[in-house]
């Protein structure tokens, strides 16, 4: 099962989920490792990152909200730069 969710979502749809209150967060092209110590859900604007997570790996994009659970170690490789609104403790259904 995977430990990432992701739901593809329109803006508007993403509107609705209070994103304009989130913190926005915005990186280039990099590879870098990172842990969650929190749960995170993220919606992402644009950009293209792929994820890996053990031999888990998940590719996302524009208009995908994601959530990684906390305590979750893995490797983002940004791959065109990535713009997203990012909150805590929000599930993703």
């Amino acid at each position: 099962m995977s430990q990432i969710k992701i739901k593809k979502m329109s803006l508007d749809e993403a509107k609705q989920l209070g994103i304009g209150s989130w913190d926005r967060w915005e990186c280039e092209p990099d590879t870098f490792d990172w842990e969650y110590t929190e749960q995170e859900t993220a919606y992402v604007f644009e950009g293209d990152v792929i994820v890996t997570s053990g031999d888990e790996e998940v590719h996302i994009t524009g208009n995908m909200l994601v959530s990684f659970p906390k305590g979750m170690k893995c490797t983002w490789k940004v791959q065109e730069t990535i713009k997203k609104v990012y909150t805590f403790n929000y599930e993703v259904e």
